[in-house]
């Protein structure tokens, strides 16, 4: 995988939510962003008492704090890309939405819809469900749901290939420019992943690697597609290489905690082949 050049950093900018052992959420995509040579920066949304066990407890933050975060950022820094994560409450997704309507120039929006974690514990408020369908996903250039999370945006069971593809279509019709529906719950010797846009259905598919360090897998992914769209990739090419990032990550994840390990979200620094 090529690496991206620190002369011309994408600039991407994660509201989400921080993940205290470090495997997935804000810490997981500033470690994404970083390696993929972007520069990040963040709004951060919740503070989960996390580890690879667990969720142990969640504290959303106010919503005008996250807007402030927001604020700042891009009237400073401004943004290449942006990327969302878990947003924890209803407020909280409004919030974000009305800072993003209010950009005059809109960077790509990468929409991970985190409502649950990987060890089952859930990241969303479920009265939250209807504000990230209705006001988030629309201003989405990509949503990345996995099957569990697009099975209820979609109001559809996602058990197959093809149920992924049809889920994919349902929510291109919520507003999103793209979709990207990851199957890596559904087992089997391959992972397989479907990306929806105007244009075509397209399937991506890798060989399954047998391990359990797999926390944050979706956050990597999302805020690796967010770096290489700021940096100007077409949205397949981008999907393609965010996958091989992520797949390999998960094949150098070290043997970290007692649950759920982490990714190694710095291979790339030290393999340039």
């Amino acid at each position: 995988m090529t690496r991206l050049t620190p002369s011309t950093p994408a600039r991407v900018l994660i509201i989400a939510g921080s993940d205290s052992g470090g495997g997935a959420g804000i810490q997981a995509d500033i470690k994404t962003v970083t390696a993929l040579g972007g520069y990040a920066a963040t709004a951060i949304t919740s503070i989960t008492v996390q580890d690879t066990t667990g969720v142990h407890g969640v504290e959303g933050l106010p919503a005008d704090l996250v807007r402030r975060q927001m604020d700042v950022v891009l009237a400073d820094i401004g943004a290449d890309a942006l990327k969302t994560g878990m947003l924890h409450s209803a407020e909280i997704i409004e919030t974000v939405a009305e800072a993003i309507d209010a950009l005059e120039d809109l960077p790509p929006l990468v929409v991970d819809p985190v409502m649950v974690a990987t060890s089952g514990d859930r990241l969303l408020r479920q009265d939250a469900e209807t504000a990230l369908r209705e006001r988030l996903l629309p201003l989405a250039f990509l949503a990345t749901p996995n099957v569990h999370e697009a099975a209820v945006l979609a109001d559809m069971p996602v058990r197959t290939a093809g149920d992924m593809r049809e889920a994919a279509r349902a929510l291109l019709s919520a507003g999103p420019e793209c979709v990207l529906v990851t199957g890596g719950d559904l087992g089997g010797d391959m992972v397989v992943d479907v990306l929806a846009t105007p244009t075509e259905i397209r399937t991506f598919t890798s060989p399954r690697i047998a391990t359990t360090s797999t926390h944050g897998t979706g956050c990597t992914l999302a805020s690796a597609i967010a770096t290489l769209l700021g940096q100007g990739r077409e949205i397949a090419d981008a999907v393609d290489a965010a996958r091989d990032y992520v797949h390999m990550a998960i094949a150098h994840a070290p043997k970290i905690g007692k649950g759920a390990g982490p990714l190694d979200h710095g291979w790339v620094l030290r393999d340039t082949d």
